[in-house]
């Protein structure tokens, strides 16, 4: 006697290799997709079929056409269903989790989302009220393996992502599950922590032995996993589950960006958690991240940043990107400002706070990225040295001052314009050539950047305003005495002058911005601060702003050689402000 399910599943896999093979031609591939369609919405075999061709036995395009199936069924008839027939799929998805995939090394990860997904369908139609178990059923399924483990977190992850980031549910569902998820919230990231806990401990056991490899893979493989189902929930959960048991989970992720395996992800769970807003008794616990622990590995991660994202490429020659490493130097440089806007809201709440001890590491760890070769990396931090400059707190404090005289000689190189994408002459190239298009899209950045700078320019000038002066006398003095460099061939203009392109050219460039950016300060806030009624040092100022005025003439006159009307024009602008 015929097996019509079995009969059914052969013609399904014949129509499914059809679809696949670049062969087969356009109308039979047409009609078997046709097939395959009509079969789910028609056909009352589509549970038993998409159960056996689910089976890990099968091939994994076969596999995952029957859990397409399981999920057409569950999304489409789940209300029709008598009750036996869900609760036998109920079992048989609970079946499949723990038996039905390959290892967490060799399942293919659209099968592992395929599993994920049908198992989320049924939660949003069971839980609570119907599966009211379905939590410890998920947490009895990680004592199985890395493989049960690694779905449940995926389960978990597109539950929070169905249910609060895309409402995929209708919205008394989803107020049920929302609330349900809240309830038991402290369980859940008690039992994420545990889980990332000891498969982040069983790892560096594992890759510490001799042919242990493949466990540690594993291991890693659980712990990303978990790490970005912790992101999925970061985002909304109240902040009290971020900052329990003394900020735990913060000071586990601070300590996993020493391990290069999943340093990225630990990154944007901190990032995710260091951003969020709250009252001023919520955030508090944040400044337990400006703890000698915590502190410590950040600064350690900032200060080999500049190295860090960079190899040497696969022939020898020359030196690339690597994108997982570069990515994850943006994630910190991003938690490094978030720290700075919670450390400035805070220090400008009514009640205030005491300043960190370990104010200086951090401030440390920001100039690392601001002397960074990417110029993605010194805008991004840009904002945060706004925030500190700004405060009247903390502009005040000792380390922040002595960054703001740091920032400005920071400024004498990052306001040169150079790191063409195109181009192979400055460091910045290699990461120009990641962050941007072309030349164009270059230009357009730098244009911003250089505005930013100018603008923390002037803040640091307010903090710092004699030693912007004392900077900028030196830096114009020295080029003053430079000899004019129009470079190569191609920084050398038709006529063998120099070029935009041309190194004094944009030494000078940088200069004038600088000066511009010093002088607009200067007087307005360096004057009113000074004893006037003190004769010798009104003589002392006077004579200072006269050396500056004679330095920026002779700029003026140096300017000439370069044939640069735009840089002449700026250093007689400058020469004549300082009689204002």
């Amino acid at each position: 006697m015929v097996d019509p399910v079995a009969d059914a599943c052969e013609q399904l896999i014949r129509a499914v290799k059809a679809t696949m093979d670049p062969q087969t031609s356009q109308i039979f591939r047409l009609e078997a997709l046709k097939f395959c369609e009509e079969f789910k919405e028609e056909s009352p075999l589509c549970l038993p079929c998409g159960l056996r061709l689910a089976d890990k036995a099968n091939a994994a395009v076969t596999r995952h056409f029957g859990f397409q199936v399981l999920e057409h069924v569950i999304k489409f008839r789940w209300n029709d269903m008598p009750q036996h027939e869900k609760v036998e799929l109920k079992a048989c998805t609970m079946q499949l989790l723990s038996h039905g995939t390959h290892s967490v090394l060799e399942e293919e990860s659209h099968i592992k989302d395929a599993i994920s997904r049908i198992t989320v369908e049924m939660i949003k139609r069971e839980w609570p009220q119907n599966w009211p178990d379905m939590l410890k059923e998920m947490e009895a399924l990680t004592s199985q393996g890395e493989t049960q483990t690694e779905l449940v977190m995926l389960i978990l992850l597109r539950l929070a992502e169905d249910v609060i980031t895309f409402h995929t549910l209708p919205p008394q569902r989803r107020r049920d599950i929302q609330q349900t998820l809240t309830q038991n919230m402290d369980s859940i990231f008690t039992f994420m922590l545990a889980i990332l806990h000891m498969n982040v401990e069983d790892y560096r056991k594992a890759i510490a032995t001799p042919g242990m490899e493949q466990k540690a893979r594993s291991h890693c493989r659980v712990a990303v996993a978990t790490l970005n189902t912790l992101a999925g929930y970061i985002d909304w959960v109240v902040l009290a589950h971020i900052t329990n048991n003394n900020c735990q989970l913060l000071e586990m992720l601070c300590l996993l960006l020493n391990e290069p395996d999943m340093q990225l992800e630990a990154a944007e769970c901190l990032l995710i958690a260091i951003s969020r807003k709250g009252r001023r008794d919520e955030r508090l616990p944040f400044l337990l991240l400006f703890g000698d622990v915590a502190i410590d590995v950040i600064l350690s991660a900032a200060q080999s940043a500049d190295g860090l994202a960079v190899q040497t490429s696969a022939d020898g020659n020359s030196l690339e990107v690597v994108e997982r490493r570069y990515l994850f130097l943006k994630r910190l440089c991003q938690v490094l400002c978030a720290m700075g806007s919670q450390l400035g809201f805070l220090a400008g709440s009514e009640s205030g706070i005491t300043i960190p001890e370990n104010l200086s590491k951090y401030t440390e760890a920001l100039m690392a990225f601001t002397m960074h070769t990417s110029h993605y990396l010194k805008m991004a931090t840009l904002p945060t040295w706004g925030g500190l400059f700004r405060s009247e707190v903390l502009s005040k404090e000792p380390v922040v001052v002595e960054m703001a005289k740091r920032y400005m000689k920071t400024c004498m190189t990052n306001l040169v314009k150079t790191g063409y994408p195109s181009r192979n002459d400055h460091p910045s190239c290699l990461y120009s050539s990641v962050d941007f298009d072309n030349d164009e899209d270059f230009h357009g950045f730098s244009l911003i950047f250089r505005a930013q700078q100018s603008d923390m320019l002037r803040l640091a000038c307010r903090i710092a305003p004699l030693e912007a002066f004392r900077i900028a006398g030196e830096w114009l003095h020295f080029l003053i005495a430079s000899p004019i460099d129009i470079g190569d061939a191609s920084t050398t203009s038709s006529e063998g002058t120099c070029s935009i392109l041309s190194p004094s050219a944009i030494q000078w460039d940088a200069e004038t911005v600088f000066m511009e950016s010093m002088i607009s300060q200067m007087f307005k806030y360096l004057e009113p601060e000074l004893d006037f009624g003190d004769i010798s040092l009104r003589g002392s100022v006077f004579t200072t702003r006269l050396k500056i005025q004679n330095q920026i003439w002779t700029g003026f006159e140096k300017t000439k050689e370069l044939r640069d009307v735009t840089q002449r024009t700026e250093m007689h602008r400058l020469y004549m402000n300082m009689f204002d």
